[in-house]
């Protein structure tokens, strides 16, 4: 407690009161003690909350003591408004009674501030004097200034008992008018502090290893030639070797000021031990105690004061970084409390224990949404991977995993592995489990019932439990490993129904909608005859095993619903290797600085995937017409040779004859025969991701261009180009020509084309996410989708009343999650929350939509 028995000198020189702040500062005086201008002499207007003036509020009276407990209530709630912002509050009212600090105190809990007292101890005479000198207050009872003086000296003692974490007690007018107040930093606001860092996992007493990695980072005996600092998370005693040595580093690194370091709970109970408190000799304390018996006192002391004086987290960076042990929520940030600094030390639970008899921890970083990064350790993983702005580095290196740091601002990883596993594990780091490599195997939990996945292109998407248990059965029984599932493409939208003669689609409306929506270029890419295929292709299975967690595989080949494009995996190794090759050739591993590609691509032909639907559906209706129509015609005709009047008949049944062949001419366009991968093509046409990074930001114009690169490259015939024209939508020649291109492509047979913006993520006007693509098919192909007789003039009139609306917003949302399954990809992140948007995709399939859209 700071009071007036402060030396002569700092008396004469006037009281300095420290004030955190962030902190709720609570002014205790009598009635014309003088408090209200206290407050207006040492803070802003806007800091101070006044019971009086929240008495005007609700009553306008300030005196009326009636409105008290109203008046109350509007001060507590504008409080807690202001501390939950993180502004320094001050409570301007008598407070001389316990129950109205409790009240206080609890607030500041409850916003994890430190609350702070000053208290204004007047004598009654001057208190009296002054009530007397204002009109408001003349007619005040001599006794209420002497209840409030005798119920402050009866509080004094027990404020600190209260929760106060500061008092201050000013003594008579002139202390209090000599007083200043001094604004102090919270202990945890190093946001001054911009780096660069090198942050630094849990040690557990491996001095060897911790060694090593400062060397790999840089650091000559603990100090960096170029001036960055080391950062740790804590735990660095207990379980491993030699933990003295790790603190004796540590602490050296910490006084030269080449180091910071926040707790871990190893510390605070090794820390509680030092103290003489009674603790268990477990998790590894007990190898701790032993290894600290070869010390002398005066280091044993000067750990102890270390341990003592070490702060439950820090922000840094201007409020970008935060480093704590064992992760920290956003509202806690920056924040002082008990609370606090329990959640930074241990984290939180779900008050369950796994198999392994541990507990299981409530999965904060899961729902973390906050806007600086918190790294933290703690909890083992076996690779140190992003998770929402959060990593944890706990690489289990005294379990034989890793060490790990982390340099920021660059956010580039740097390890060395354990010399030896000197601590067995209650729980193993890894499992076989898909995801099991990161740490966090996939759960049933992450994808059934209603789900919503929030993206950073389309919000939050939803999910019905009915989609996602459709999708459930489709990627537990046919879809391929989900370490090699990271993406699948979303539909895509047909161009609005075209009013033009003869066609329900025409490239024109899709160039009035791009120019509608302010998209100025765009490109006309080539619709191949195939099937959408998506294909990783790593540079080796070294690459696979560690980026993906396989084994014996480099890469993946799948449809858009995740199943396998060939069944022989050797076929799918072929097809990857001509790919790899190719992607080699062409230089497109150091130019994009990468050792895995994710492609975007088709397929063809047709018939290889689509060989069942071939059969039962499509050449069912062909032979079925070829072997009716012509007896059914010659039959006809015979009749009106002899004279039978057949009317209209024999006309209506040429047409439909017609009609027939032509939808036989359509499909087998799209039908060949291959012989293992002879006449297989794969024409790509889009590079989505690289190591580290999303490419779906790329313009398509220079994604082609890599592309081109690839297939010309390719000495083997495998891989296609995709023909492409760009269109400016605001000169009637240039989309003239577009429209005579698809007319010339379509009018020989090609299924069609997209018409997409060059520019990638284009926006409209009001900024928000355009059609990504625009299918626009060809007339002759259309008859596959709509049955061979969709040209008459009747079945267009109905068609054209068909409603595009779902299926546009099904594409937008589906292009939002795949964006959104790059970016996680691309930042790193565990697989589970990579699949969580690839299955929402998968479920919006099943979505009750025109399935011929």
């Amino acid at each position: 407690m700071s009071t007036a028995t402060d030396t002569t000198a700092d008396a004469a020189a006037g009281r300095v009161l420290p004030v955190t702040d962030l902190a709720l500062v609570v002014l205790v005086g009598a009635s014309g003690s003088g408090k209200s201008s206290f407050a207006r002499k040492h803070f802003k207007a806007t800091e101070v909350l006044s019971s009086d003036f929240c008495r005007g509020l609700v009553a306008d009276d300030e005196n009326d003591q009636s409105a008290s407990r109203d008046a109350f209530e509007v001060l507590h709630y504008i409080a807690g408004k202001r501390l939950a912002a993180g502004r320094l509050t001050v409570v301007d009212a008598t407070n001389v009674q316990q129950e109205s600090r409790k009240q206080l105190v609890q607030l500041a809990r409850q916003y994890d501030v430190l609350p702070i007292a000053i208290v204004l101890d007047v004598p009654e005479e001057v208190c009296a004097a002054r009530n007397a000198a204002r009109a408001d207050r003349a007619d005040m009872p001599r006794r209420v200034v002497q209840r409030h003086i005798r119920e402050l000296r009866r509080s004094l003692r027990h404020l600190e008992r209260e929760g106060f974490r500061k008092v201050h007690v000013l003594r008579g007018a002139e202390e209090i008018d000599g007083a200043s107040i001094r604004v102090e930093k919270r202990y945890n606001d190093l946001s001054h502090l911009t780096g660069p860092f090198d942050i630094i996992g849990d040690i557990h007493g491996c001095r060897s290893e911790l060694d090593t990695l400062l060397g790999k980072l840089g650091y000559v005996d603990g100090t960096h030639p170029e001036g960055r600092t080391a950062v740790f998370v804590g735990d660095l005693v207990d379980r491993g070797p030699d933990s003295p040595g790790v603190l004796r580093r540590v602490m050296e690194m910490v006084k030269s000021g080449d180091a910071l370091c926040v707790p871990g709970n190893h510390e605070n109970k090794f820390g509680r031990y030092l103290k003489g408190r009674n603790v268990k000799h477990t998790h590894g304390l007990a190898e701790t105690i032993e290894q600290m018996e070869g010390e002398s006192e005066e280091f044993r002391t000067e750990v102890r004061e270390f341990i003592d004086g070490l702060v439950s987290h820090y922000v840094l960076d201007e409020g970008k970084l935060v480093v704590c042990h064992a992760g920290l929520p956003e509202k806690y940030h920056g924040r002082t409390s008990g609370r606090v600094r329990s959640h930074a030390l241990y984290g939180d639970t779900t008050g369950e224990t796994d198999e392994f008899g541990l507990p299981v921890r409530y999965p904060w970083a899961e729902e973390y949404r906050g806007r600086a990064a918190v790294v933290y350790g703690h909890t083992p993983v076996p690779t140190a991977t992003w998770l929402n702005n959060t990593i944890c580095l706990d690489t289990g290196v005294v379990f034989g995993g890793r060490m790990t740091a982390l340099r920021w601002p660059e956010r580039e990883l740097v390890d060395v592995p354990a010399e030896r596993v000197w601590y067995e594990p209650a729980k193993p780091l890894a499992s076989e489990a898909p995801g099991g490599h990161e740490g966090r195997p996939l759960d049933l939990a992450d994808v059934r019932g209603r789900r919503t996945v929030e993206t950073a292109t389309a919000g939050r998407v939803t999910v019905r439990e009915e989609n996602a248990a459709a999708a459930l059965e489709v990627m537990s029984r046919f879809a391929i490993d989900p370490r090699l599932l990271p993406y699948l493409p979303p539909t895509m939208a047909p161009t609005a129904t075209s009013q033009v003669e003869g066609y329900l689609e025409h490239p024109a409306e899709a160039f009035a909608q791009y120019a509608a929506d302010g998209v100025g270029r765009v490109v006309c890419e080539e619709k191949h005859m195939g099937s959408r295929a998506v294909a990783l292709v790593c540079r080796d299975e070294a690459t696979a095993r560690e980026r993906f967690g396989t084994e014996g595989v480099t890469g993946s080949l799948y449809t858009r619903t995740g199943r396998p494009f060939f069944d022989d995996e050797t076929v799918t190794e072929e097809v990857l290797g001509r790919i790899r090759a190719a992607v080699g050739e062409a230089g497109l591993w150091a130019d994009l600085d990468t050792d895995w590609l994710l492609l975007d691509a088709e397929l063809l032909p047709w018939s290889l995937k689509a060989s069942g639907l071939l059969r039962t559906q499509y050449a069912a209706v062909g032979a079925a017409s070829g072997a009716v129509f012509p007896g059914a015609l010659a039959a006809l005709e015979a009749a009106a040779a002899r004279g039978v009047d057949t009317g209209d008949l024999l006309a209506r049944q040429r047409e439909r004859a017609a009609d027939a062949e032509a939808f036989t001419h359509a499909y087998r366009r799209y039908c060949w025969s291959t012989d293992g991968l002879d006449g297989v093509r794969l024409a790509p046409f889009q590079v989505l991701a690289a190591s580290g990074r999303s490419l779906a930001g790329l313009g398509h114009d220079a994604q082609l261009a890599l592309l081109d690169r690839m297939v010309e490259h390719d000495p083997t015939g495998l891989l296609q180009t995709t023909r492409r024209l760009y269109v400016d939508t605001g000169d009637p020649a240039s989309v003239q020509s577009g429209v005579d291109w698809w007319l010339e492509m379509t009018g020989r047979g090609g299924e069609g084309m997209v018409v997409k913006p060059v520019e990638a993520l284009a926006r409209d006007g009001k900024g928000r996410l355009v059609q990504p693509g625009i299918k626009c098919r060809g007339r002759e192909y259309l008859r596959i989708i709509y049955g061979p007789e969709y040209t008459r003039p009747d079945n267009l009139k109905r068609l054209r009343s068909r409603s595009l609306g779902h299926k546009r917003s099904l594409a937008l949302r589906e292009y939002g999650l795949g964006l959104e399954a790059l970016d996680r990809l691309a930042r790193g992140e565990p697989l589970w929350r990579v699949h969580e948007a690839v299955f929402a995709v998968l479920a919006l399939e099943s979505e009750p939509v025109d399935p011929r859209l």
